[in-house]
């Protein structure tokens, strides 16, 4: 009878042991995907870090190509204007000025030289007449290759402004002419000599008449 007590209480204590070991190996253990969602997650996060650190590089490069770009287009905008202004700098007063005053006064534009004689005062103004006015000043006598292309005579005030002389390109021979007509003829032209202000004009069209000037000595 003892033995048979014996045998079913160490038989009991032999279960108690198994339901604690069963217990024990039941607790909830981190599952291996849990551990490796986590892992990704830190990866994908790391990733999203970078993806967005290389956009805002890659928009901060192209903020600074545009503004590099913009600063080109002023740049050269401003060189543009700058040779623009400086397109007469390379000639000299004189060229600027008979170049302009033919664009202005010229009776043809289409010319193929430009021909610039130097009058010096005194010089008669009709110098085929022994009777004609001479002129005041001196003066400079503009005119083309041609008849067609006529002529500008005029002297220089040195305030932008000229005295334009209404002086013919050809004259009558003094014998076809009655005496005292010459005199008389040469004296109105000083004597009603316009005032003109001279216009800037437009630089191309001034540079074109400067490469045709050919001075006379």
């Amino acid at each position: 009878m003892m033995l048979s007590v014996l045998v079913i209480l160490l038989a009991g204590m032999s279960g108690c042991s198994d339901s604690s070991s069963d217990v024990s190996s039941n607790k909830k253990q981190p599952e291996p995907d849990a551990i490796s969602q986590g892992t990704d997650d830190s990866s994908q996060l790391d990733d999203s870090s970078t993806e967005n650190t290389a956009k805002f590089d890659n928009s901060v490069d192209s903020n600074e190509n545009d503004l590099d770009s913009t600063l080109s287009e002023e740049e050269n905008s401003s060189m543009g204007d700058k040779e623009e202004k400086e397109g007469l700098s390379q000639y000299s007063s004189e060229q600027i000025e008979y170049a302009r005053i033919w664009l202005q006064l010229g009776p043809n534009q289409e010319i193929d030289e430009l021909n610039v004689r130097h009058i010096a005062a005194g010089e008669p103004i009709n110098i085929y007449d022994d009777t004609s006015a001479t002129y005041p000043k001196d003066v400079i006598s503009l005119s083309g290759s041609r008849s067609v292309d006529g002529s500008v005579t005029y002297s220089s005030n040195g305030d932008g402004t000229i005295n334009v002389y209404d002086v013919p390109l050809h004259w009558t021979s003094p014998a076809q002419v009655e005496e005292g007509f010459m005199k008389e003829y040469t004296e109105n032209i000083i004597k009603e000599a316009s005032l003109v202000s001279v216009e800037p004009g437009d630089d191309e069209e001034i540079i074109k008449f400067i490469n045709l000037i050919n001075v006379h000595q």
